[in-house]
């Protein structure tokens, strides 16, 4: 069974996407049956979806959205992870509305599009350390310079459980070994954050790529956090840009070739049951 951690659904004609614009190869809908079909034939049991980044005015329009999609009969959607806006003093009020809201496993602010200093306000890393005892978890999606500022969130909060999305976010089509790979290091010493071994395909020359190509960077990310903090992300649609669901699933089991049926196990759906209480 494969619990996918990060599924993106995006449907303009219900929600604004600002950023789909200047992503002419995403610039579509992206229907929650169009995946279904794909994740059903890929052994995926289960998804967590990911916020899109809609326009700032309809992140909770997005939550209910989504809060219909999965309550359609056997909608593998068994989660949702919100947008917020941890610099804005809104924040405090709407993590006290999304405890009640059963679907809302987590939060993800992007900060891979924003100012490097954004995570370093007062205010955000205050919101941050409000999170503390809520159970919900934190996606950092940063690139890998901007890595230090997610070990400093995860020093500040070590009761909060921190999700690295797509290991990283590292330049494989250019082979930027560093940062990447000493930041990944480092950060995979704080105990609260747990890796995401998604998106890997998107980095990669679509043209090119085989799973050998992934290896280094999907084994340094795994050997660094361990086998019971990571989790595995089809990244779906972004993972279109490079070859598609079936391949990176395909190049999933290819790079797991060698590890235990145990690890495996927790890599694909173990330790996401765990940390979301799906």
């Amino acid at each position: 069974m494969i619990i996918d951690t990060h599924l993106h659904v995006v449907d303009p004609s219900a929600l604004d996407y600002p950023w789909l614009a200047t992503v002419p190869a995403l610039n579509q809908a992206w229907p929650y049956a169009a995946y279904e079909l794909e994740a059903r034939r890929a052994g995926i049991a289960r998804t967590l979806h990911m916020e899109v980044d809609v326009a700032p005015e309809r992140i909770e329009d997005e939550t209910d959205y989504i809060g219909t999609l999965a309550a359609r009969p056997d909608s593998l959607i068994a989660g949702a992870i919100a947008s917020c806006r941890p610099e804005e003093p809104e924040f405090a009020a709407y993590l006290d509305q999304q405890l009640d809201n059963p679907l809302i496993k987590g939060f993800r602010r992007v900060l891979h599009v924003m100012p490097d200093e954004l995570p370093e306000q007062p205010l955000f890393r205050e919101n941050i350390k409000r999170m503390t005892g809520s159970g919900l978890t934190f996606d950092l999606c940063m690139l890998p310079h901007q890595l230090p500022n997610a070990m400093a969130l995860a020093d500040l909060a070590p009761e909060v459980t921190f999700i690295l999305d797509h290991c990283g976010v590292p330049d494989i089509k250019g082979d930027a070994r560093q940062p990447w790979q000493d930041n990944i290091t480092e950060l995979a010493k704080r105990q609260n954050v747990i890796a995401k071994i998604s998106g890997v395909v998107a980095y990669a020359d679509p043209d090119s790529w085989v799973a050998d190509t992934l290896r280094p960077w999907v084994e340094h990310t795994i050997s660094s956090f361990g086998w019971d903090r990571v989790v595995w992300g089809s990244d779906w649609p972004v993972c279109t840009l490079g070859g598609g669901l079936l391949a990176w699933v395909a190049a999933t089991h290819a790079l797991l070739q060698g590890a235990s049926a145990a690890e495996k196990q927790k890599l694909l759906s173990g330790n996401a049951q765990r940390i979301w209480n799906l």
